[in-house]
């Protein structure tokens, strides 16, 4: 199993959990778990007004035996208005647009996405059950 906790937070907030938000999947292959703003297809949904988040941003996506990957999708724009961090214990990696990283097996960490013309960001938490 896989679950995933989203705060959105502006500059005003600094520090809160305002919009805190919480979704799981099985970690069965092709189990997805999406972010963004296109609530129709996002099972983790930031504000309309969050450009910076694209419509499809993040997908949590679960491969053979159970493993998952992180992808930061690209979206219609060739640079994107945000930043991706992946943060795991003491590592930390920046991810690359339209990039995929694989998630630590039986880990937690937290995905940060980082508006760059603002103070605002969304932070995912993620916990691999196994």
């Amino acid at each position: 199993m896989l679950e995933l906790t989203m705060a959105t937070v502006s500059g005003t907030d600094a520090g809160a959990t305002a919009g805190m938000q919480m979704a799981d999947a099985p970690s069965e292959q092709g189990a997805v778990l999406r972010v963004g703003r296109d609530r129709s297809v996002c099972r983790l949904v930031t504000p309309d007004d969050w450009l910076f988040v694209s419509r499809v941003h993040l997908e949590f996506r679960c491969g053979p035996e159970g493993t998952w990957q992180l992808t930061w999708l690209r979206g219609s724009q060739p640079d994107p208005s945000s930043e991706v961090r992946l943060v795991s214990g003491e590592y930390a990696q920046p991810l690359l647009y339209g990039g995929t990283v694989p998630l630590p097996r039986g880990g937690s960490g937290e995905v940060v996405v980082r508006d760059r013309t603002g103070p605002r960001s969304v932070n995912v938490g993620f916990y691999h059950e196994v």
